[in-house]
Protein backbone atom coordinates (compact mmCIF):
# COMPACT_ATOMS: atom_id res chain seq x y z
CA UNK A 1 0.00 0.00 0.00
CA UNK A 2 2.22 2.86 -1.07
CA UNK A 3 2.04 6.44 -0.45
CA UNK A 4 -0.99 9.02 -2.73
CA UNK A 5 -1.45 12.54 -2.79
CA UNK A 6 -3.69 13.25 0.31
CA UNK A 7 -5.86 14.77 -2.05
CA UNK A 8 -7.02 12.15 -3.79
CA UNK A 9 -7.28 9.66 -1.03
CA UNK A 10 -11.03 10.22 -0.92
CA UNK A 11 -11.32 9.51 -4.45
CA UNK A 12 -9.23 6.28 -4.68
CA UNK A 13 -10.96 4.61 -2.19
CA UNK A 14 -14.34 6.05 -3.12
CA UNK A 15 -14.94 7.24 0.85
CA UNK A 16 -17.61 10.03 1.58
CA UNK A 17 -18.02 12.20 4.42
CA UNK A 18 -20.65 11.52 6.42
CA UNK A 19 -21.99 11.80 9.93
CA UNK A 20 -23.57 7.89 9.51
CA UNK A 21 -19.36 6.87 9.62
CA UNK A 22 -19.50 7.29 13.06
CA UNK A 23 -21.82 5.19 16.33
CA UNK A 24 -23.94 7.47 18.58
CA UNK A 25 -21.44 8.91 21.01
CA UNK A 26 -21.73 6.63 24.31
CA UNK A 27 -24.18 7.51 27.09
CA UNK A 28 -21.97 9.55 29.84
CA UNK A 29 -22.82 11.59 32.56
CA UNK A 30 -24.23 14.88 31.72
CA UNK A 31 -21.28 17.35 31.11
CA UNK A 32 -22.18 20.83 33.58
CA UNK A 33 -20.49 23.75 34.35
CA UNK A 34 -19.01 23.70 37.63
CA UNK A 35 -16.72 20.78 39.03
CA UNK A 36 -15.81 17.64 37.00
CA UNK A 37 -13.33 14.87 37.69
CA UNK A 38 -10.15 13.95 35.78
CA UNK A 39 -7.41 11.39 36.40
CA UNK A 40 -3.47 11.61 36.06
CA UNK A 41 -1.86 8.38 35.49
CA UNK A 42 1.67 8.63 36.91
CA UNK A 43 4.97 7.79 37.11
CA UNK A 44 5.61 6.37 40.70
CA UNK A 45 2.02 7.65 42.50
CA UNK A 46 -0.25 5.77 41.18
CA UNK A 47 -3.50 7.29 39.91
CA UNK A 48 -4.46 10.77 41.13
CA UNK A 49 -8.03 11.91 41.09
CA UNK A 50 -8.16 15.83 40.50
CA UNK A 51 -11.58 17.76 40.18
CA UNK A 52 -10.91 20.86 37.30
CA UNK A 53 -13.31 23.33 36.40
CA UNK A 54 -15.27 23.53 33.52
CA UNK A 55 -14.74 27.06 32.96
CA UNK A 56 -11.33 27.58 33.23
CA UNK A 57 -9.77 24.10 33.45
CA UNK A 58 -7.91 24.69 36.75
CA UNK A 59 -7.14 21.23 38.67
CA UNK A 60 -7.63 20.74 42.54
CA UNK A 61 -6.66 17.44 44.08
CA UNK A 62 -9.05 15.33 46.00
CA UNK A 63 -7.47 11.80 46.25
CA UNK A 64 -5.36 9.08 44.84
CA UNK A 65 -4.92 5.39 44.43
CA UNK A 66 -0.99 4.63 44.69
CA UNK A 67 -1.65 1.09 45.07
CA UNK A 68 -1.08 0.45 41.01
CA UNK A 69 2.37 0.74 39.28
CA UNK A 70 2.83 3.00 36.08
CA UNK A 71 -0.43 3.37 34.64
CA UNK A 72 1.10 5.71 32.31
CA UNK A 73 -2.76 5.49 30.22
CA UNK A 74 -5.84 5.18 31.35
CA UNK A 75 -9.69 4.80 29.79
CA UNK A 76 -12.95 5.24 31.07
CA UNK A 77 -15.95 2.83 30.51
CA UNK A 78 -19.07 4.13 27.85
CA UNK A 79 -21.22 4.59 30.81
CA UNK A 80 -18.37 6.62 33.18
CA UNK A 81 -18.59 4.69 35.67
CA UNK A 82 -15.37 2.47 35.47
CA UNK A 83 -11.60 3.59 35.10
CA UNK A 84 -8.86 0.76 33.29
CA UNK A 85 -5.72 1.19 34.20
CA UNK A 86 -2.46 -0.06 33.29
CA UNK A 87 -0.44 -1.74 35.49
CA UNK A 88 3.27 -2.81 35.27
CA UNK A 89 4.38 -4.00 38.45
CA UNK A 90 5.20 -7.80 36.99
CA UNK A 91 7.41 -8.97 34.67
CA UNK A 92 4.46 -9.06 32.07
CA UNK A 93 2.06 -6.28 31.72
CA UNK A 94 -1.64 -6.14 33.58
CA UNK A 95 -4.72 -4.04 33.23
CA UNK A 96 -7.01 -3.49 36.16
CA UNK A 97 -10.52 -1.43 36.71
CA UNK A 98 -11.35 0.71 39.45
CA UNK A 99 -15.57 1.91 40.17
CA UNK A 100 -15.63 5.67 40.13
CA UNK A 101 -17.14 6.62 43.03
CA UNK A 102 -18.32 10.06 44.53
CA UNK A 103 -16.10 12.95 43.18
CA UNK A 104 -14.20 10.25 41.30
CA UNK A 105 -12.74 8.00 44.40
CA UNK A 106 -12.02 5.00 43.02
CA UNK A 107 -12.54 1.92 44.38
CA UNK A 108 -10.81 -1.63 43.17
CA UNK A 109 -13.06 -3.54 40.61
CA UNK A 110 -11.45 -7.73 40.73
CA UNK A 111 -8.10 -8.78 39.88
CA UNK A 112 -5.40 -7.21 37.92
CA UNK A 113 -5.32 -9.36 34.47
CA UNK A 114 -2.37 -10.13 32.64
CA UNK A 115 -1.63 -8.52 28.93
CA UNK A 116 0.68 -11.68 28.40
CA UNK A 117 3.56 -8.85 27.58
CA UNK A 118 6.14 -6.88 29.48
CA UNK A 119 5.49 -2.94 29.46
CA UNK A 120 2.02 -2.53 28.08
CA UNK A 121 1.57 0.94 27.33
CA UNK A 122 -1.83 1.75 26.53
CA UNK A 123 -5.26 0.47 26.65
CA UNK A 124 -8.69 1.14 24.91
CA UNK A 125 -12.06 0.12 25.66
CA UNK A 126 -14.59 -1.52 22.85
CA UNK A 127 -17.66 0.57 21.62
CA UNK A 128 -19.97 -2.06 23.19
CA UNK A 129 -17.88 -1.73 26.41
CA UNK A 130 -17.38 -5.53 26.61
CA UNK A 131 -14.02 -5.63 25.70
CA UNK A 132 -10.46 -4.06 26.94
CA UNK A 133 -7.51 -3.84 24.27
CA UNK A 134 -4.14 -3.57 25.15
CA UNK A 135 -0.71 -2.97 23.54
CA UNK A 136 2.23 -4.04 25.10
CA UNK A 137 5.30 -1.86 23.72
CA UNK A 138 8.24 -4.41 25.35
CA UNK A 139 7.04 -7.56 23.76
CA UNK A 140 5.36 -5.69 20.72
CA UNK A 141 1.88 -7.73 21.08
CA UNK A 142 -1.80 -6.87 21.40
CA UNK A 143 -4.22 -8.32 23.59
CA UNK A 144 -8.33 -8.28 24.39
CA UNK A 145 -10.00 -9.05 27.38
CA UNK A 146 -13.61 -9.33 28.22
CA UNK A 147 -14.91 -6.94 29.93
CA UNK A 148 -17.46 -8.60 33.19
CA UNK A 149 -21.03 -6.88 33.45
CA UNK A 150 -19.77 -4.97 36.57
CA UNK A 151 -17.07 -3.62 34.62
CA UNK A 152 -14.04 -5.89 36.37
CA UNK A 153 -11.59 -7.38 33.90
CA UNK A 154 -12.19 -10.34 32.95
CA UNK A 155 -10.49 -13.42 31.03
CA UNK A 156 -8.08 -12.61 28.25
CA UNK A 157 -8.87 -13.60 25.07
CA UNK A 158 -6.84 -12.47 21.91
CA UNK A 159 -2.63 -12.70 22.48
CA UNK A 160 -1.16 -11.58 18.60
CA UNK A 161 2.45 -11.35 18.55
CA UNK A 162 3.63 -8.72 16.00
CA UNK A 163 7.10 -9.27 14.07
CA UNK A 164 9.79 -7.29 12.06
CA UNK A 165 12.01 -4.41 12.39
CA UNK A 166 12.65 -1.03 11.48
CA UNK A 167 15.87 0.92 10.00
CA UNK A 168 16.04 2.76 13.56
CA UNK A 169 18.66 0.37 15.36
CA UNK A 170 17.97 1.87 19.15
CA UNK A 171 14.28 2.18 18.78
CA UNK A 172 12.76 -0.23 15.88
CA UNK A 173 15.37 -3.80 16.27
CA UNK A 174 12.01 -5.13 16.93
CA UNK A 175 8.62 -4.69 17.47
CA UNK A 176 7.13 -2.22 19.86
CA UNK A 177 3.22 -2.01 20.20
CA UNK A 178 2.25 1.59 21.45
CA UNK A 179 -1.48 2.00 20.75
CA UNK A 180 -4.67 -0.22 20.00
CA UNK A 181 -7.77 1.42 19.44
CA UNK A 182 -11.12 0.91 17.85
CA UNK A 183 -12.53 2.91 14.43
CA UNK A 184 -15.70 5.22 15.23
CA UNK A 185 -17.90 2.13 13.83
CA UNK A 186 -17.12 0.01 15.82
CA UNK A 187 -15.94 -2.20 12.87
CA UNK A 188 -11.65 -3.12 13.57
CA UNK A 189 -9.54 -2.95 15.73
CA UNK A 190 -6.00 -0.57 14.74
CA UNK A 191 -2.52 -0.96 16.56
CA UNK A 192 0.24 1.46 15.68
CA UNK A 193 3.17 -0.06 15.81
CA UNK A 194 6.62 2.29 16.25
CA UNK A 195 8.92 -0.92 15.78
CA UNK A 196 8.02 -1.82 12.73
CA UNK A 197 6.84 1.31 11.21
CA UNK A 198 3.59 -0.52 10.67
CA UNK A 199 -0.66 0.03 11.48
CA UNK A 200 -2.12 -3.58 11.44
CA UNK A 201 -5.80 -3.45 11.41
CA UNK A 202 -7.86 -6.47 13.10
CA UNK A 203 -11.08 -7.91 13.59
CA UNK A 204 -12.79 -8.29 16.37
CA UNK A 205 -14.77 -11.32 16.59
CA UNK A 206 -17.74 -10.41 19.23
CA UNK A 207 -18.90 -14.35 20.19
CA UNK A 208 -15.58 -14.98 21.95
CA UNK A 209 -12.75 -11.94 21.78
CA UNK A 210 -10.54 -13.09 19.48
CA UNK A 211 -8.59 -10.85 17.01
CA UNK A 212 -8.53 -11.55 13.63
CA UNK A 213 -5.75 -9.79 11.00
CA UNK A 214 -7.57 -8.06 8.31
CA UNK A 215 -4.73 -5.90 6.70
CA UNK A 216 -1.07 -3.82 7.56
CA UNK A 217 -0.45 -0.25 6.23
CA UNK A 218 3.35 1.00 6.32
CA UNK A 219 4.41 4.22 7.21
CA UNK A 220 7.74 6.13 5.63
CA UNK A 221 10.88 4.55 6.68
CA UNK A 222 11.92 5.43 10.55
CA UNK A 223 8.64 7.31 10.73
CA UNK A 224 8.02 5.39 14.10
CA UNK A 225 4.46 6.08 14.37
CA UNK A 226 2.92 6.14 17.75
CA UNK A 227 -0.63 7.03 18.38
CA UNK A 228 -3.34 7.47 15.96
CA UNK A 229 -6.63 9.11 15.82
CA UNK A 230 -9.68 9.00 13.84
CA UNK A 231 -11.65 11.79 12.04
CA UNK A 232 -14.90 11.75 13.94
CA UNK A 233 -17.45 11.85 10.70
CA UNK A 234 -15.12 10.75 7.90
CA UNK A 235 -13.45 7.54 6.82
CA UNK A 236 -9.63 9.43 7.78
CA UNK A 237 -7.03 8.68 10.41
CA UNK A 238 -4.10 10.44 11.29
CA UNK A 239 -0.59 8.92 12.35
CA UNK A 240 1.47 11.25 14.82
CA UNK A 241 5.14 9.69 13.94
CA UNK A 242 7.69 9.58 17.27
CA UNK A 243 10.53 9.50 15.10
CA UNK A 244 10.60 11.50 12.52
CA UNK A 245 8.67 14.15 13.66
CA UNK A 246 5.54 14.31 11.32
CA UNK A 247 2.00 13.64 11.29
CA UNK A 248 0.54 11.06 8.45
CA UNK A 249 -2.86 11.61 6.79
CA UNK A 250 -4.06 7.66 6.09
CA UNK A 251 -7.64 7.15 3.99
CA UNK A 252 -9.72 4.43 5.33
CA UNK A 253 -12.11 1.57 3.70
CA UNK A 254 -14.58 1.07 6.07
CA UNK A 255 -15.73 -1.94 4.40
CA UNK A 256 -12.46 -3.73 4.59
CA UNK A 257 -10.63 -1.41 7.18
CA UNK A 258 -7.71 -1.20 4.49
CA UNK A 259 -5.74 1.93 5.26
CA UNK A 260 -4.26 3.93 2.63
CA UNK A 261 -1.19 6.13 3.34
CA UNK A 262 -1.62 10.20 1.98
CA UNK A 263 1.13 12.99 2.76
CA UNK A 264 3.11 13.41 6.17
CA UNK A 265 3.80 16.99 7.56
CA UNK A 266 6.11 18.48 9.99
CA UNK A 267 4.25 19.05 13.65
CA UNK A 268 6.90 22.04 14.36
CA UNK A 269 7.36 25.41 12.13
CA UNK A 270 10.05 25.12 9.65
CA UNK A 271 13.43 25.79 11.15
CA UNK A 272 12.67 24.28 14.46
CA UNK A 273 13.79 21.02 13.84
CA UNK A 274 17.33 22.24 13.23
CA UNK A 275 17.18 23.58 16.48
CA UNK A 276 15.98 20.89 19.22
CA UNK A 277 15.22 17.16 18.13
CA UNK A 278 11.65 16.66 18.40
CA UNK A 279 9.14 13.55 19.36
CA UNK A 280 5.70 13.77 18.75
CA UNK A 281 3.16 11.61 21.38
CA UNK A 282 -0.52 11.98 21.26
CA UNK A 283 -2.61 13.43 19.04
CA UNK A 284 -6.63 14.42 19.33
CA UNK A 285 -9.66 15.90 17.43
CA UNK A 286 -12.26 18.17 18.11
CA UNK A 287 -15.56 16.68 18.23
CA UNK A 288 -16.64 18.53 14.98
CA UNK A 289 -13.59 17.20 12.75
CA UNK A 290 -11.97 20.51 12.33
CA UNK A 291 -8.98 21.06 14.26
CA UNK A 292 -5.86 18.43 15.24
CA UNK A 293 -4.01 18.83 17.76
CA UNK A 294 -0.12 17.15 18.40
CA UNK A 295 1.61 17.30 21.36
CA UNK A 296 5.43 17.84 21.35
CA UNK A 297 8.36 16.43 23.27
CA UNK A 298 11.31 18.56 22.62
CA UNK A 299 9.91 21.49 21.03
CA UNK A 300 7.76 21.05 24.29
CA UNK A 301 4.45 22.43 22.36
CA UNK A 302 1.15 21.64 21.18
CA UNK A 303 0.68 21.95 17.18
CA UNK A 304 -2.86 23.24 16.10
CA UNK A 305 -3.62 22.14 12.51
CA UNK A 306 -6.47 22.55 10.42
CA UNK A 307 -8.45 19.82 9.11
CA UNK A 308 -8.90 20.47 5.35
CA UNK A 309 -10.51 18.73 2.31
CA UNK A 310 -13.19 17.06 4.29
CA UNK A 311 -10.66 15.22 6.10
CA UNK A 312 -8.12 14.17 3.93
CA UNK A 313 -5.38 16.83 4.36
CA UNK A 314 -4.10 18.84 7.13
CA UNK A 315 -2.84 22.07 7.78
CA UNK A 316 -0.05 23.58 10.97
CA UNK A 317 -1.40 26.67 12.31
CA UNK A 318 0.82 27.51 15.04
CA UNK A 319 2.12 25.55 18.15
CA UNK A 320 1.60 27.10 22.05
CA UNK A 321 3.87 26.05 24.75
CA UNK A 322 2.82 22.89 26.21
CA UNK A 323 3.41 24.63 30.17
CA UNK A 324 6.00 21.72 31.11
CA UNK A 325 8.42 19.55 29.79
CA UNK A 326 8.26 16.35 27.52
CA UNK A 327 4.33 16.67 26.82
CA UNK A 328 3.33 12.82 26.70
CA UNK A 329 -0.04 13.45 26.44
CA UNK A 330 -3.16 15.87 25.83
CA UNK A 331 -6.80 15.34 26.41
CA UNK A 332 -9.60 17.49 25.45
CA UNK A 333 -12.71 17.42 28.21
CA UNK A 334 -16.12 16.13 26.87
CA UNK A 335 -17.04 19.52 26.30
CA UNK A 336 -14.77 20.60 24.01
CA UNK A 337 -14.04 24.02 25.40
CA UNK A 338 -10.85 22.81 27.49
CA UNK A 339 -7.51 20.74 26.42
CA UNK A 340 -4.91 19.78 29.07
CA UNK A 341 -1.31 19.09 28.55
CA UNK A 342 0.30 16.44 30.80
CA UNK A 343 4.24 16.95 30.93
CA UNK A 344 6.02 14.00 32.21
CA UNK A 345 9.49 15.92 33.06
CA UNK A 346 7.57 19.12 33.85
CA UNK A 347 5.74 16.99 36.27
CA UNK A 348 2.76 19.61 35.24
CA UNK A 349 -0.37 19.29 33.68
CA UNK A 350 -1.65 23.08 31.72
CA UNK A 351 -4.81 23.73 31.03
CA UNK A 352 -6.35 25.60 28.04
CA UNK A 353 -9.20 27.02 26.45
CA UNK A 354 -10.46 26.01 23.58
CA UNK A 355 -11.93 28.47 20.75
CA UNK A 356 -15.05 27.25 19.07
CA UNK A 357 -14.76 28.93 16.05
CA UNK A 358 -10.72 29.13 14.97
CA UNK A 359 -9.35 26.19 17.16
CA UNK A 360 -6.94 28.11 18.91
CA UNK A 361 -5.27 27.78 22.38
CA UNK A 362 -5.02 30.12 25.42
CA UNK A 363 -3.18 29.35 28.46
CA UNK A 364 -5.80 29.08 31.27
CA UNK A 365 -3.66 30.07 34.71
CA UNK A 366 -0.70 28.76 36.06
CA UNK A 367 0.21 25.14 35.04
CA UNK A 368 -1.01 21.97 37.98
CA UNK A 369 1.90 20.97 39.83
CA UNK A 370 2.09 17.32 40.47
CA UNK A 371 4.14 13.94 39.60
CA UNK A 372 5.49 12.53 36.28
CA UNK A 373 3.09 12.10 34.03
CA UNK A 374 1.76 9.50 31.80
CA UNK A 375 -1.93 11.19 30.57
CA UNK A 376 -4.30 13.01 31.57
CA UNK A 377 -8.11 12.13 31.47
CA UNK A 378 -10.89 14.90 31.83
CA UNK A 379 -14.26 13.18 32.05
Amino acid sequence: MGAVGAGALGAALGVRTTAAWALPSPSRPECTTGQRPAFLGTYGNGIITCSYDTTTGALTRQSSFPAVTDPSFLAVSPNGKVLYALDNSGRQGAVRAFAIGAGGALAALGPARSTGGANVTHLSVHPTGRYLLSANYGAGSVAAHTISADGSVGARTALVQHTGSGPDPGRQEGPHAHQILTDPRGAHVFAVDLGTDTVYTYRLDPANGALRPVSEVRSVPGAGPRHMVFHPTAPYAYVANELNSTVTVYALNAATGALTRGESLPTVPAGAAAVVRNYPAEVVISADGRFLYLSNRGHESVARFSVTGGGAGLRLLDTVPSGGSWPRHIGLAPSGTLLFAANQYGRTVAAFTVNQDSGALTPSGPPFATSSLGCVLPV
